[in-house]
């Protein structure tokens, strides 16, 4: 009768200290910065001619919805890209790259992305290329995107195994820049 007392009393105790999953406190920590702008460099990858190399480099963490953020990344004037982070029911992360023309329409080339594996830690998610992603573009089926967040920075990455290919651009969370509009295709 003891045992199964203690056992009534430590149980309640046990499922209260599980952590939160790194998904989750990834999401939480991101939505802190829901509304606000930061300005970034390219850390590695960067070459003249790439279409990203000296031009302005702007995140706006635009919308948080309670399954959806969407974030904007500006390149100079193109307003072409936002990464729309997704969470699921299992707590897993979808990351696709929305890509608009000018006129608002779809590039031929959008809603690439992958989903998390597993949920990862708090500072940091991985999204390996998808299946829609490897049906889409042939070459990017060993595409890697992760992303790290701290407390000072956001930091978007990409590596492509099994080549060269490694693309990263951190952005200082700790300097909020003017938001810069709305993307490509979106109103307002």
């Amino acid at each position: 009768m003891r045992k199964l007392l203690l056992i009534l009393l430590i149980l309640p105790l046990q499922m209260l200290a599980q952590e939160v999953p790194g998904s989750v406190q990834f999401w939480n920590n991101l939505t802190t910065h829901c509304g606000k702008a930061f300005e970034g460099e390219i850390v590695a990858g960067g070459k003249e001619g790439d279409g990203f190399t000296g031009e302005k480099l702007v995140m706006h963490v635009r919308a948080c919805g309670e399954k959806d953020i969407r974030i904007p990344f500006f390149v100079g004037e193109d307003k072409s890209r936002t990464w729309v982070l997704t969470m699921r029911d299992d707590n897993l992360i979808l990351l696709k790259h929305d890509h608009r023309l000018r006129d608002g329409s779809d590039d031929e080339v959008t809603m690439y992305g992958g989903l998390s594996p597993n949920t990862g830690l708090a500072g940091i998610q991985f999204f390996p290329a998808d299946q829609f992603t490897s049906d889409l573009i042939a070459y990017a089926s060993n595409n890697v995107w992760w992303i790290t967040l701290d407390d000072t920075s956001f930091t978007y990455n990409l590596r492509r195994v099994g080549s060269d290919r490694f693309f990263s651009v951190k952005f200082n969370l700790t300097k909020e820049v003017a938001a810069p509009g709305a993307p490509w295709g979106s109103e307002d």
